[in-house]
């Protein structure tokens, strides 16, 4: 996937369209990112109370879900960086590309 450098977008800190460099960053999992999430918290035992919390019966095991395994490509994370004011936002939702080109 072939991205320009710089393009223009809305700073939410000028509020204005200006220009933006676009870099990429590592992105972090949902389960690093949010570590205590119920579901994190379900998937890992944590999650303990009353009740089976839907864990026996109602849900088959990870392994038995029908996409399984590892995908192909991986979520990018771009990083919008305001050239006047400096401050950095992310991409609300990442792309899949198996590579960037910054051009």
């Amino acid at each position: 996937m072939k991205l320009p450098k710089t393009t223009k977008r809305l700073c939410k800190n000028c509020k204005t369209h200006t220009e933006h460099n676009i870099k990429q960053a590592k992105r972090r999992t949902p389960g690093a990112a949010h570590p205590l999430a119920k579901s994190a918290k379900s998937r890992t035992g944590f999650g303990k109370g009353a009740g089976n919390l839907g864990k026996y019966g109602s849900k088959p095991a990870i392994g038995k879900f029908k996409m399984t395994g590892a995908k192909t490509t991986k979520k990018l994370d771009l990083r919008y960086e305001c050239k006047t004011c400096k401050k950095s936002s992310v991409q609300s939702s990442g792309v899949r590309a198996k590579k960037v080109e910054f051009i």
